[in-house]
């Protein structure tokens, strides 16, 4: 099973890779995505990364709050869409 995480406050110039490589770092990345805006395809400074079930809880405790590009990191399980 896997696990959607949302990652908000993220650097306006983080890459999808650079955001899968510092969940890395503690547990299984599956995949990872950052939203853009549709019109100018800019970053909208959040972004998802799906890990592995059993290394969920462990992500969010350690990146929450922790700084990527000098900006705290906001980091909690995604709600699904309604």
């Amino acid at each position: 099973m896997t696990r959607t995480l949302y990652v908000g406050n993220l650097p306006w110039s983080t890459s999808s890779e650079e955001l899968a490589d510092a969940f890395r770092a503690h547990g299984e990345v599956i995949s990872s995505r950052i939203i853009t805006d549709k019109q100018t395809g800019r970053s909208r400074g959040f972004g998802f990364v799906e890990v592995a079930d059993e290394d969920a809880d462990k992500m969010i405790e350690a990146m929450n709050g922790a700084e990527l590009g000098n900006r705290p990191l906001t980091v909690n399980e995604a709600k699904a869409r309604e």
